[in-house]
């Protein structure tokens, strides 16, 4: 049985989960079953969710409200998270996925909506073979130290900066 690596996409830069979504559409083009749970991302039209959702062997939750620092209800946020984190442990201790997109996950962790060390112990403890993807900003330096692969994203310039807002088919 090989190793299953746990990969984080980090940083102020674009690029975190679409590059996610670049190894979820490598491992189903090789017939493998995926799961993505996205924690910040409200119901919405994402060209992410309407490509992969529907795929054959790729399991697909959005669990958020929206972006958490513009919440007019954090407790609220912090309770859809939980939720969100415990159908992600399922799918964890499930042992029915190859690899797994837990993407927008350091926010919660950062906002303090799950503890660190409760998550480490799951990543700790997860199928040998399970392959794990975390995506988001400022990832906890002690998931960077359980990771296998780290790369961190650098924001040198972005159109946001210039006042252009999200384009559909690039952010969405």
């Amino acid at each position: 049985m090989e190793k299953g690596l746990i990969i984080i996409n980090t940083g102020d830069g674009k690029g975190k989960s679409t590059a996610a979504f670049g190894i979820l559409a490598r491992a189903l083009g090789h017939d493998l079953k995926a799961g993505v749970v996205q924690f910040i991302k409200s119901p919405g039209d994402y060209g992410e969710i309407s490509f992969f959702k529907d795929r054959a062997k790729t399991d697909w939750y959005v669990v958020g409200r929206g972006f958490t620092w513009n919440s007019d209800n954090l407790e609220r946020d912090k309770e859809i998270a939980r939720k969100g984190f415990e159908t992600a442990c399922e799918m964890i201790d499930s042992d029915e996925y190859d690899l797994l997109v837990l993407d927008e996950i350091t926010y919660i962790t950062n906002y303090h909506f799950i503890e660190i060390d409760e998550f480490i112990e799951v990543l700790k403890n997860k199928p040998e073979r399970l392959n794990i993807i975390l995506t988001g900003r400022d990832a906890d330096p002690k998931l960077i130290e359980i990771a296998d692969t780290v790369t961190e994203m650098k924001k040198i310039k972005h159109c946001f900066d210039q006042g252009i807002k999200a384009k559909k088919g690039i952010e969405y």
